[in-house]
């Protein structure tokens, strides 16, 4: 991508759009062009970060306001920074739930590289209540 398109043209809406459509529109567009939904095309992974480094910019108020203002330049000619996979990813944890990536969304269940899987802190569902939780640890350690 020699000369960057308009952010708001990558993502197909108006520069009065709001978040709800901005965000509506990028999940679209992730959707549309993933690279395990199009292993065939080369140019999917390309339009897939390009809608990724459009959608960081116009839904950070900051950065869409100097986008706007100064385009491409007021935001260090380089646009967003989401170059690699790893960056992309970390952004869908708004917008389709968890903790970014498409595990839950795609069914991929196993972690990216480097990333850790916690446990959550309380998985019982027994009914201990605040009251009790004080004596509750002296009757189970005896």
């Amino acid at each position: 991508m020699a000369t960057k398109r308009d952010y708001y043209e990558v993502l197909g809406i108006a520069k009065n759009a709001e978040g709800d459509v901005i965000k509506s529109a990028y999940r679209k567009m992730a959707i549309k062009y993933h690279p395990d939904k199009n292993p065939d095309d080369p140019s999917a992974e390309d339009k897939f970060k390009e809608a990724a480094e459009a959608y960081e910019v116009l839904s950070d108020a900051d950065k869409r306001a100097r986008y706007d203002r100064f385009g491409h330049q007021g935001l260090g000619g380089g646009g967003g920074h989401a170059q690699n996979m790893e960056d992309i990813f970390s952004q869908f944890g708004d917008i389709f739930g968890g903790g970014g990536g498409f595990e839950g969304f795609f069914g991929a269940g196993a972690a990216r590289a480097g990333a850790s899987r916690r446990a959550p802190i309380c998985a019982s569902s027994s009914s201990l209540t605040w009251r009790k939780l004080p004596t509750a640890w002296r009757r189970k350690s005896r």
